[in-house]
């Protein structure tokens, strides 16, 4: 007897929370007040608008396919990175796979010198958003001169109208090296224990989301003090190994796009959104198909080699199943 195979149901109840570093999503024009000459058609790199479109359009297909196969929805919010303002942000949103998504945007212009930003989407039918601000992270560089970064974005709403906050991070990188930089992302996450500290003051039992690239694994000091202080739970723990990973470099991986949780996620009440199951989304689309780099993230540039890929990145995504009883 031949048994039909049966198709896995999408689940409606569930609903995807996700986040993605676009790598650098400039627009064409010259901002005289950031460091954004890389990203011009006159540049080295030769940003034109063909290209621009060519990645909003790849960027935003990979959006709408976001833990797809399980909730047979987009995701209801996602958390970006590296975005110059909020015109590329609406490029996004007004392209061809998301422009029936009904997204709103919450986005500010940070301090940071190359113009790049924090941002949060969101689906306007599920998530109502009741307050947003933004939070600076006071950085100095070796001269004790003040070095501008990304701020930390706190968005306050309601999903399927249960309040939850959600905080979108960008910290510093590694550029000069993992231990000469550390001190800068330990203060980044200083800086958001301070906030959820503040959320806790004014709110008894809050649901909390905290997602960004924070240019550290999961291990690192500063997100396992961030855990161990504010009663969080990270399900990213668990999902870097030696071949899997958010990003590679020199043909290793690493997890810094990372979306944490508070613990009351785990607990049963109807009404409520319940953790179910986070992962890296990194479909075989998203990677270069050849060569020694086979399997990495398909960059949009190289240094200044033009690729045409869509992130140096993978996006990361948790599960939420809404409990109806």
């Amino acid at each position: 007897m031949v048994f039909p195979i049966l198709k896995k149901e999408k689940q409606s109840d569930y609903f995807t929370i996700a986040f993605y570093n676009l790598e650098n999503l400039f627009d064409t024009f010259d901002n005289k007040y950031t460091h954004d000459d890389d990203f011009l058609p006159t540049s080295e790199k030769h940003w034109t608008l063909r290209r621009y479109k060519k990645k909003i359009r790849k960027l935003g297909y990979t959006i709408s396919k976001i833990g797809f196969k399980t909730s047979g929805k987009s995701p209801v919010i996602v958390g970006l990175a590296e975005v110059e303002n909020k015109l590329v942000i609406n490029d996004l949103l007004d392209s061809k796979f998301l422009k029936s998504n009904n997204y709103g945007v919450e986005h500010y212009d940070s301090p940071d010198e190359r113009g790049i930003d924090v941002a949060l989407i969101y689906n306007k039918d599920v998530f109502k958003v009741e307050a947003s601000e933004t939070f600076s992270i006071d950085l100095f560089d070796e001269n004790k001169e003040i070095d501008y970064t990304r701020d930390i974005l706190l968005v306050e709403g309601c999903l399927n109208e249960e309040k939850i906050y959600v905080l979108v991070n960008h910290w510093s990188s590694r550029r000069e090296g993992e231990k000469e930089t550390e001190p800068k992302r330990l203060i980044a996450s200083a800086r958001l224990i301070e906030i959820i500290d503040l959320i806790k003051q004014r709110d008894n039992n809050p649901k909390v989301i905290v997602m960004g690239d924070f240019n550290d694994n999961p291990t690192n000091k500063s997100i396992t003090q961030l855990v161990s202080t504010q009663d969080l739970y990270n399900p990213m723990e668990t999902l870097l190994s030696h071949n899997k990973g958010s990003l590679s470099f020199r043909k290793e991986w690493y997890l810094f796009d990372q979306i944490l949780f508070s613990t009351n996620f785990f607990e049963y009440t109807a009404n409520t959104h319940q953790f179910s199951k986070a992962n890296i989304f990194d479909e075989e689309f998203l990677k270069r198909f050849k060569g020694k780099y086979k399997g990495n993230p398909f960059r949009t540039y190289v240094g200044k080699k033009y690729k045409g890929g869509y992130s140096d990145h993978f996006p990361v995504y948790i599960h939420l199943k809404k409990t109806t009883q």
